[in-house]
């Protein structure tokens, strides 16, 4: 996707994300598709009777979009390995699960440390580092950073979950967590995150 047609986001304080270029927005609990036109104003404090549509219930509902204090720290934790390392930042996480549930001998919920990068092999491991929604994952080989995750550009929504972009996304006045990429993020569409 060119430069000139890549998606743009820019999240309007205490309002909406305002989205251009990115066509359409896919539910992900039907593959429907919802067409956005040349610009459109996505719902992030969960109070819309439009969604995922802004319905201006944001002045309604008295929406903040300032970071808590009490919120998760941005900082990506090195876990190394043999082959492979990994880098995570709970900061960052959406809480897909998909490496918890995808590769259960890696990621180990309840265990410390959490991440075992010698656990299964690099190939098994870059598959579920790729498949990381919120790019909370990331990984190294031979001290080189990966950081082109590939992938088809898109935005979509998860049912009961975030909005998910993928193939590298503009997003416009916002400081990225440590390690975190435009190829792969989620935000928040409920208005409860951190």
């Amino acid at each position: 996707m060119s430069s000139e047609h890549r998606t743009r986001i820019q999240p309007i304080e205490n309002g909406p994300l305002f989205v251009e270029g990115a066509g359409s927005l896919r539910n992900f609990s039907d593959g429907k598709e919802h067409e956005l036109g040349e610009r459109a104003a996505l719902c992030r404090c969960g109070a819309s009777g439009n969604k995922p549509f802004c319905d201006g219930s944001h002045k309604r509902v008295g929406f903040s979009s300032a970071k808590e204090p009490d919120r998760l720290a941005d900082k990506r934790d090195n876990y190394e390995g043999k082959d492979i390392t990994i880098h995570d930042n709970r900061g960052v996480c959406a809480h897909a699960a998909k490496c918890t549930e995808d590769l259960k001998t890696v990621f180990r919920l309840g265990t410390e440390p959490w991440i075992d990068p010698d656990a299964a092999s690099a190939e098994e491991i870059i598959g579920t580092v790729r498949s990381c929604p919120s790019g909370a994952l990331g990984y190294s080989i031979g001290g080189e950073e990966q950081r082109d995750q590939g992938g088809d550009p898109g935005i979509g929504f998860a049912p009961n979950g975030p909005y998910v972009v993928a193939g590298g996304a503009e997003l416009v006045g916002v400081e990225l967590g440590e390690g975190a990429t435009t190829e792969r993020l989620t935000l928040c569409r409920c208005g409860a995150s951190k």
